[in-house]
């Protein structure tokens, strides 16, 4: 995989296990960032002048970069928004408020990030629509369950493609597939998926889709909104303000072009023009290459897990790239905190998902593809120490 040279980040002294939550940035994105910032520092669409025209062009490239990258149909189906958590934000509200009616149905799962659910509940109260949560079973969610739940009611499925914390990769292609034949329309979370598989919203005839930037070595405050083109012509806009009107007077509003109408104010235009090399890079190391890696990095974290019979694995048999560990005795807090004194990086807690079975305060320890097999078992080392680890934690 790339040179550790290509991420100053893994100069530092740290084992960065930490990576569903966010990633590592390449030298050429923050070089991109500080071009824009150095050489052509201007505004978006609101200057008659050289590098503002630059500006705009760069976004547009970004714009369409993206558009070839998740294989959507045309680039005006791409919406900049500063996260995942916007774009749903975006969809439920802008979207599925005006779509859905009192007593319609969302199918959810239980194993859903924060992100996913927060916005239906906020629209369960505004509109009275009823939330259908599926409850996977060993952490894996089971289509015909899915099926079991669909009725003449239901309006929309929406899922994570991978979970943030046991890593169920859903096929959301199938469920496409069953959910149309119904009327029925499919909203994707993919925060988890874009950084590690290659993404095709039209193979899989997704209806709605988001993720962002900061998990797939870009910068913070970009997200991607995808819509099929029909829909988003029926979306309403989420914010108000520059940018997003063709004429306004006191007793009308014309909205601009799709997808501006969606992108109101001024954009951090910084961080979306480094989203462009951050694709452009991730492209060039290939999605499949990535996937192949953490896929054996996870087996090869697994085996040597298996050593250590005191440690407990949650989700052995999911196919994203977390691995969900916890020592019994040891609250996944302290044992967090533990590895921080050896300058390991992990997550502990719920993860933000709170509902269902599978709610244990847990230890996430997350790859991605500048993960090594050297750190696997400088961690395994450490884990090893179990008189340490529970003196730390009592």
């Amino acid at each position: 995989m790339k040179n550790k040279n290509d991420f100053p980040m893994l100069d530092s002294n740290v084992v960065y296990f930490d990576n569903a939550a966010t990633s590592f940035k390449p030298n050429r994105v923050i070089d991109k960032i500080s071009d824009y910032y150095t050489s052509y520092n201007a505004n978006s669409h609101r200057g008659d002048y050289d590098i503002s025209f630059r500006v705009d062009d760069e976004v547009d490239y970004v714009r369409d970069l993206v558009k070839c990258f998740i294989n959507a149909k045309r680039k005006e189906e791409i919406i900049f928004t500063k996260n995942t958590t916007e774009s749903l934000n975006t969809i439920v509200f802008g979207y599925f408020q005006n779509y859905m009616n009192e007593d319609d149905e969302v199918i959810l799962s239980t194993a859903e990030h924060a992100s996913n659910v927060l916005p239906w509940f906020i629209l369960s109260v505004k509109k009275k629509i009823k939330l259908v949560f599926v409850e996977p079973k060993n952490n894996k969610l089971d289509i015909n369950d899915i099926i079991d739940k669909m009725s003449y009611k239901t309006k929309v499925v929406s899922l994570a493609h991978i979970t943030n914390v046991m890593g169920d990769k859903r096929d959301i292609k199938k469920i496409c597939e069953i959910a149309h034949k119904k009327g029925i329309l499919v909203v994707v979370d993919a925060a988890q998926s874009a950084p590690h598989i290659k993404i095709d919203v039209r193979d899989m005839d997704v209806d709605f889709l988001a993720f962002s930037a900061h998990k797939m070595c870009g910068p913070n405050g970009v997200g991607i909104l995808y819509g099929k083109y029909e829909l988003l012509k029926k979306m309403v806009p989420f914010a108000f303000g520059g940018g997003m009107n063709e004429e306004y007077n006191a007793s009308k509003l014309i909205l601009t072009d799709i997808p501006y109408r969606f992108e109101a104010g001024t954009q951090d235009l910084g961080s979306i023009i480094g989203f462009g090399e951050a694709i452009s890079f991730l492209s060039e190391v290939g999605m499949d290459n990535i996937e192949r890696h953490v896929k054996y990095l996870k087996r090869y974290l697994l085996r040597r897990l298996d050593e250590l019979d005191y440690i407990k694995v949650y989700n052995r048999n999911c196919e994203g790239s977390t691995v969900i560990i916890n020592i019994e005795g040891v609250l996944s807090g302290d044992l967090g905190l533990y590895l921080n004194t050896k300058n390991i990086c992990v997550r502990s807690g719920r993860h933000c998902v709170k509902l269902g079975n599978s709610v244990d305060d847990t230890v996430r320890i997350s790859l991605y593809f500048y993960n090594t097999y050297e750190e696997i078992d400088y961690l395994i080392d450490v884990l090893s120490d179990k008189r340490g680890i529970y003196d730390y934690a009592n």
